[in-house]
């Protein structure tokens, strides 16, 4: 099939129509509100079958999810930022219940300030509660991704929920060239979903304890979940090489980029990857040894792929675009944990806060990230996270800020008028 131009959203919708979703919770909320409005379009022109019923929160949507996803049905669900948030109590609930299907989070920087532009704090704020997560740098990899996310989590050593993580904006609202797989081909790689022993009937209503008295009964659930998200990392090698196979397109858990014979190596998810992508060639036409890897795979976290990856590499400079209160970049703190200890990790991880809330990280900045990871493994001492902000940027902020301050006192009765 020739490419067609898609925006991140109508092809998530184009994923979950491939899938053959047979009922979809919504609730709308910017910058994913396209994907529902998509599907819901399909539906009433009798283009695909199934059912979208729109519920009066996320909280609702995520417990209609999982409950229909028990009954036997492939589901599928999507929003952003503090719906995520708004649904949390049921995003830590469900997979829990072992119930498969598939939530589409279209990422946005959270409040406070509101703002409506991407960043991956919320997603992040999901990363442990037993959502298994794939994250996407382009628009063909957000159809690719929900085709495999349903076979991963409907494969019966998981039997997880899954969350496809696209970036707003620069993914959701961007036209890509996409080519979407045939339906005939879809189907030989994503069989009918079979519930197996989770189904449950109207027609035969029974009850199942979800509470449990004692740290004994809780502690076995909770591990069960855990193993049953270990178990995704094999099931997920599978997947990817049938893709492969079917579909001519590399989905593994990792993709390195130039990365053999690199010395310095970045490393980030999400859109703004294909910057870094981009970053790394024009170094390598400068003769400099830099690659990247992006994990595609957060959840479960492929430590022991990471750590052969970067096999050979003097220095990783981590570039988180989400910000830990009080502790810096998420992506940071997880690797350098994940690579205590063996013996083969690069001896130095830089870290690199940037892309709060859409802000943009150019090139040069990327040149820059490299020089400082570059100078880290010649003296051996690591400088200390850095916020990519420039002082233009500063000057810029505080002069609006001087403003606000003087229409404040101008309208604040008794404010300071001189």
């Amino acid at each position: 099939m020739e490419p067609t131009l898609l925006t991140g959203n109508v092809a998530a919708a184009w994923g979950a129509r491939l899938a053959g979703v047979d009922y979809i919770p919504a609730f709308p909320i910017t910058p994913q509100t396209e994907i529902i409005e998509t599907l819901g379009a399909w539906i009433d022109n009798g283009d695909i079958p199934g059912r979208m019923v729109t519920l009066e929160s996320e909280h609702s949507m995520i417990t209609a999810a999982g409950a229909a996803a028990s009954t036997g049905v492939r589901v599928f669900s999507a929003t952003s930022s503090q719906g995520l948030l708004h649904a949390m109590e049921m995003v830590y609930t469900v997979p829990g219940w072992r119930v498969p299907f598939v939530l589409v989070n279209v990422s946005r920087g959270l409040a406070s300030p509101i703002t409506l532009e991407a960043d991956h704090n919320d997603v992040l704020a999901a990363r442990d509660s037993g959502f298994l997560q794939i994250h996407c740098a382009d628009c063909q990899e957000v159809v690719d991704g929900i085709l495999m996310a349903y076979r991963l989590a409907e494969d019966p050593a998981v039997r997880l929920p899954v969350m496809v993580n696209l970036d707003g904006f620069y993914l959701s609202f961007t036209r890509e060239p996409v080519t979407l797989p045939e339906q005939d081909a879809v189907s030989q790689f994503l069989p009918p979903f079979d519930p197996g022993a989770i189904r449950f009937a109207a027609s035969a209503p029974e009850s199942q304890a979800v509470a449990v008295l004692g740290g004994s009964p809780y502690s076995y659930f909770r591990y069960e979940t855990h193993l049953a998200a270990q178990n995704a990392l094999a099931v997920h090698a599978t997947i990817a090489e049938d893709f492969r196979k079917l579909f001519g397109r590399d989905r593994a858990a990792l993709e390195a980029y130039r990365l053999d014979d690199a010395e310095i190596a970045f490393y980030m998810m999400g859109s703004f990857a294909t910057k870094a992508r981009e970053a790394v060639d024009r170094l390598r036409e400068a003769g400099q040894r830099v690659g990247l890897l992006r994990p595609r795979l957060l959840r479960p976290f492929p430590i022991d792929s990471i750590a052969t990856a970067l096999q050979g590499v003097a220095g990783v400079a981590v570039i988180d675009q989400n910000l830990s209160m009080g502790q810096g970049g998420v992506l940071h703190t997880e690797l350098a944990a994940g690579l205590y200890g063996r013996t083969d990790s690069p001896r130095v991880l830089t870290s690199f806060i940037g892309g709060l809330g859409g802000r943009e990280i150019a090139p040069e900045e990327f040149y820059q990230i490299a020089e400082v990871t570059r100078n880290a493994v010649k003296t051996g001492q690591t400088p200390p996270p850095r916020l990519l902000y420039t002082e233009h940027e500063l000057r810029e902020l505080r002069k609006l800020q001087s403003v606000a301050m003087v229409e404040r006192n101008e309208t604040t009765p008794g404010g300071d008028k001189s």
